[in-house]
C-alpha cells in the first residue's frame, strides 16, 4: 500500500463516502506502513481528519505508530509524498504481537537499541540485560521496551524544539541514512528494522574511526543487535569498493535531498549521547563496511 499511490484515492473516497468530516475519525489498524498511508489520505481529506492508530507491530509501536508523520514512498525514495499530522490518540496493545511472525518481531526491536544509542544509555543497558528475554518475545519485557521507546519518542516530538523537521535534521534517525537505500535497493525484501539495525551497527562502528567514540563500543552494539536476532549484513553489500563507495555517496544525498539545506547524520559521541555532523568520509564508511563483512566472514 505505502509504493502505489492509486491506494491513497481510494481512501479518499472511503472517507467522503463515509460522510466522514473534520469531527469525525479515521481508525487505522495495522502495521507502520500502512499506518502512514492511511495517515496521508486522512490528513488531506477535507485538509485533515481526526487519525486515530493502533498500531500493531513491534515497529509500529516502537516508533513510526507514535510519531507524527504520514508517507508513501515515491520514485524508489523512501516517504517521498507525506505530510506532518500528529494523531489524536494512539492505543499500543499488546495482544496484537502475539500475532507476528517472529521475523517480524525481531525487527522491530531495531528502533529500540537506535533510541536508546542516542538518548538513552541505562536504556540500552536494560536492553543488554534483558537481551535473552527480549530474543525469546517475553511478555513483559517487550511491554517495558514498547512503552520506554514511546517516552522517549514522546519526548523528543514534544520537547526536541523541531517536530515538523524544519531544519536540516532527522534527529531519530541514527542508522537511517543507509537503510533507506538498502530497503530500495532490495526492492523492501528487507525489513525496516533489518535495515536500521544494519545501519546502526555501521554508524558506531564509523563514530569509532572517526575518534567520536570509544573503541569496543561497536562489538558492544553488534553483539546486542546479533542476540536480538539481526544479520548484521546483506549481500548487496558485497561489490567492489568504487561500487560501495558510489553506493554510500547516493545514500547520502537522496537522505539530504529529503529535507534540503545541508547534509545533517546523526552519530554517537557515546552510547546513549547522540550528536550531529554535516559530512561523512567515505573512506570510513568504507573501513566500517569492511568491519560488518569481517563480521560476517565464518
Amino acid at each position: 500500500m505505502k509504493n502505489e499511490a492509486h491506494y491513497i484515492g481510494r481512501m479518499h473516497d472511503a472517507i467522503f463516502d463515509a460522510g466522514i468530516d473534520r469531527h469525525s475519525y479515521v481508525l487505522a489498524v495495522g502495521g507502520g506502513a500502512f499506518l502512514d498511508a492511511v495517515g496521508l489520505a486522512a490528513s488531506t481529506a477535507h485538509r485533515g481528519v481526526r487519525l486515530i492508530r493502533i498500531p500493531t507491530t513491534v515497529l509500529a509501536q516502537n516508533d513510526s505508530g507514535v510519531g507524527v508523520k504520514t508517507a508513501i514512498n515515491r520514485n524508489g525514495a523512501k516517504n517521498q509524498i507525506g505530510t506532518f499530522a500528529p494523531p489524536w490518540a494512539v492505543v499500543n496493545d499488546s495482544a496484537f504481537l502475539d500475532t507476528l511472525p517472529a521475523r517480524d518481531r525481531v525487527a522491530g526491536m531495531a528502533e529500540a537499541v537506535k533510541v536508546a544509542l542516542i538518548r538513552d544509555g541505562s536504556f540500552f543497558q536494560w536492553l543488554e540485560r534483558n537481551a535473552d528475554a527480549l530474543a525469546l518475545f517475553e511478555p513483559a519485557a517487550m511491554d517495558w521496551m514498547i512503552r520506554r521507546c514511546a517516552e522517549l519518542h514522546m519526548a523528543q516530538i514534544a520537547g526536541g524544539g523541531d517536530p515538523f523537521e524544519q531544519g536540516s535534521a532527522r534527529p531519530l534517525d541514527y542508522g537511517h541514512w543507509i537503510a533507506h537505500k538498502l530497503e530500495s535497493l532490495t526492492r523492501h525484501h528487507l525489513r525496516h528494522g533489518e535495515a536500521v539495525a544494519i545501519g546502526l551497527a555501521l554508524d558506531t562502528r564509523y563514530s569509532v574511526l572517526a575518534g567520536m567514540l570509544p573503541p569496543g563500543a561497536e562489538t558492544r552494539v553488534a553483539v546486542l543487535l546479533e542476540h536480538l536476532g539481526f544479520r548484521l549484513w546483506h549481500p548487496i553489500l558485497a561489490r567492489p569498493a568504487a561500487e560501495v563507495r558510489a553506493l554510500a555517496l547516493a545514500a547520502l544525498e537522496e537522505f539530504r535531498e529529503h529535507l534540503g539545506g545541508k547534509l545533517t547524520i546523526t552519530l554517537l559521541a557515546g552510547i546513549g549521547h547522540g550528536v550531529e555532523v554535516h559530512e561523512m568520509d567515505t573512506a570510513l564508511i568504507t573501513q566500517a563496511l569492511d568491519w560488518l563483512a569481517e563480521r560476517e566472514t565464518p
